[in-house]
């Protein structure tokens, strides 16, 4: 199982949109360096939705290439149709990825029987260990606690990312699914108490910009540590309240750049972090002891 501060990576594009290699490259080195447990790649922090199928495998199968073995690469592969997702978990497992997170079917609306054909059809299509994704936030539709139960007795269905930031969820699905089963917080402002609740790590925004520090308050939430966790989880208060200023992963880009860590790309119909939220963004990175990048 997959533990501790997991990195919805973003991906880095030049200012015409297209992808940078080698950024991508420095950040699956920092990552490594820096202690992270994992790397989500292309999920919906790394822009899923307007990389084309193409463009989607060649980002995967290049973070497994780079991360060499060193670190597990989770590799995003969810989509609205459900053939899409086959199609992109086959790539993944090609690619060599670890496990794959499918995000549930956006705009569609299905039903919580429909959630169920819909990933027991991907699990028994691709034979890769996958994590199922609830973000009712960004999809319109709620998998319940009950659904993920009957899911996880599919056997390549090995997780969940939790998102929905209410930690009654954490405790009901881990009543239900058991301790076999991986548990994964979506929600970087709960997740110390998510985890301190029995959930197995973060699937977070915040480590993109502070991997060192999420890995630290990650592993003394899951060691039950829970004075020095919350004292590690305030420097990243801040953060975890900025970095959704805007529509994630506008602020997280943002704040690689000003890092100096990646170019201004992203793909519209998102756009580049508006003048007005950008010194909340500058303040909450300084509180957290990371300095800009100015050359």
């Amino acid at each position: 199982m997959i533990r501790g501060s997991i990195v919805a990576l973003v991906t880095p594009m030049s200012p015409d949109g297209g992808i940078d290699w080698e950024a991508l490259a420095r950040l699956v080195e920092w990552h490594v360096a820096r202690g992270t447990d994992a790397i989500v790649s292309v999920g919906t922090t790394g822009e899923s939705a307007t990389l084309d199928e193409a463009e989607h495998c060649q980002t995967i199968a290049r973070t497994v290439e780079l991360a060499a073995g060193r670190i597990p690469v989770i590799a995003g592969t969810g989509a609205n149709s459900t053939t899409e997702a086959i199609s992109l978990t086959r790539c993944a497992r090609e690619a060599g990825a670890d496990a794959c997170l499918l995000v549930t079917p956006y705009y569609n609306k299905p039903t919580q029987e429909g959630l169920y054909q819909h990933h027991k059809v991907i699990a028994e299509a691709v034979d890769i260990p996958q994590i199922l994704y609830n973000v009712p936030g960004r999809t319109a539709v709620d998998m319940q606690p009950e659904t993920i139960a009957r899911l996880a007795a599919v056997p390549n269905i090995v997780g969940v990312k939790e998102a929905t930031g209410d930690l009654s969820r954490i405790t009901r699905i881990r009543e239900l699914v058991g301790s076999e089963f991986a548990v994964y917080s979506g929600d970087d402002a709960t997740a110390r108490e998510a985890m301190l609740l029995g959930a197995d790590g973060d699937i977070s925004v915040t480590a993109n910009v502070a991997p060192a520090a999420m890995h630290a308050m990650c592993a003394a939430a899951l060691a039950g540590e829970a004075a020095r966790a919350a004292e590690l989880d305030a420097a990243l208060a801040g953060l975890h309240k900025a970095l959704f200023v805007e529509s994630n992963p506008i602020p997280v880009k943002w704040a690689l750049s000003w890092m100096g860590m990646i170019d201004t790309g992203i793909r519209l119909p998102l756009t580049w972090l508006s003048e007005s939220a950008q010194a909340p963004v500058a303040a909450a990175l300084e509180q957290a002891g990371i300095s800009q990048n100015k050359a």
